[in-house]
């Protein structure tokens, strides 16, 4: 798990920690489907959005997120574009054929993610900037209006 943590992702949880949950109710509810490699970075993440509310599905690999996407409706999508069995531009060429509609958020530690793949995808973040551009990003796609930026500032 340190990798994970190494990117900033302990601060999520002192942030969880220091507001109320009133201060996110518009982000309470929904499914999100996390897909990525690294069981840790996925037991971050679930933990992560279960505090705020979501019910969140997880799969190692993109042929497996989209077996759960074939089976239960998700909300919002979060994948990984570095994977081994399916990238994540696979995984987003197949989950547009089996649900058009389901936004797709894309995560990657990597810079310079190409632009014909972004154009898949309805947001990406930087797994850098994950404690400050994931939840937004969320409420945003949910159609929930977007989470003031100050509130996720260290």
């Amino acid at each position: 798990m340190n990798s994970f943590f190494n990117l900033g992702i302990e601060n999520w949880f002192v942030k969880v920690k220091s507001m109320s949950v009133s201060t996110y109710a518009e982000l309470l509810g929904g499914v999100l489907l996390c897909i990525d490699d690294s069981e840790d970075v996925l037991e971050c993440e679930k933990l992560f959005l279960e505090s705020f509310g979501y019910t969140v599905l997880t799969a190692p690999s993109g042929g497996k997120g989209l077996e759960l996407a074939a089976v239960y409706p998700v909300d919002v999508v979060i994948v990984d574009y570095l994977m081994p069995e399916m990238s994540g531009k696979e995984f987003v060429v197949e989950m547009r054929r089996l649900r058009p509609e389901t936004p797709i958020i894309m995560l990657s530690g990597e810079v310079d993610v190409p632009e014909q793949v972004l154009k898949w995808v309805d947001a990406f973040v930087a797994k850098d900037r994950l404690s400050s551009h994931l939840l937004p990003a969320i409420a945003q796609l949910q159609e929930r209006g977007p989470v003031p930026p100050h509130l996720f500032d260290a």
